[in-house]
């Protein structure tokens, strides 16, 4: 099975950190996280859409996006980016998978400078981060930040951490500060790919 499939089978999940804010509510909401696999038509190649919601209000997420998949060099999987000019249209496609039809890509708006950069294999799990150069801006509060993310996923579980950061003085400006969110995989959403989904893959 090509490594870029094996990547996206493990990505494509429903993830839940409900243990992890049952243990301290007053530090972690209660949040889902859905990788799906979109129809290869989207980008005439692989991609994804990803949405996540507080777990008591599912059909209001507060994150979505769309994703390119694409082979980067030395065994990278680069993960572009793309927000949806009318996200609230695809909202809750996890429950109702239809939605993914509504995805068009001269719709979509790239994040330039955000893309995600994965290593590792589907036994040992995928480290990721974002492109280097510190050029995935973020504003917050009326002035721009520097985006750092990472993100760890295997075969059961997902943890990740947001930072943003001053341009000028590289200073933490925002982020979690009670470490990392950390999930359990509920359920895999991509066992159905095959290779002739990753057609037109390229470096």
């Amino acid at each position: 099975m090509h490594e870029s499939l094996l990547f996206a089978r493990t990505l494509c999940g429903h993830y839940s950190n409900r243990d992890q804010a049952q243990a301290d509510p007053s530090k972690f909401a209660h949040i889902n996280i859905f990788f799906l696999p979109l129809p290869w038509e989207v980008f005439q190649g692989p991609g994804f859409y990803s949405e996540q919601s507080y777990d008591h209000d599912p059909w209001r997420p507060y994150r979505q996006g769309v994703h390119r998949l694409r082979e980067g060099e030395a065994g990278v999987h680069v993960v572009e980016n793309f927000g949806l000019s009318n996200p609230e249209r695809v909202a809750g496609a996890p429950q109702h998978r239809s939605l993914l039809n509504e995805i068009k890509s001269d719709r979509l708006q790239p994040r330039c400078g955000c893309s995600m950069h994965f290593k590792g294999d589907a036994q040992q799990g995928y480290q990721g981060s974002v492109e280097p150069g510190k050029g995935c801006f973020v504003p917050r509060d009326g002035k721009p930040t520097y985006l750092v993310s990472e993100v760890f996923v295997d075969q059961t579980s997902w943890s990740s951490r947001d930072r943003g950061f001053d341009p000028e003085t590289d200073q933490l400006v925002w982020g979690s500060e009670h470490g990392l969110l950390k999930f359990e995989r509920l359920a895999f959403l991509a066992d159905h790919l095959q290779d002739d989904w990753l057609v037109g893959l390229s470096d």
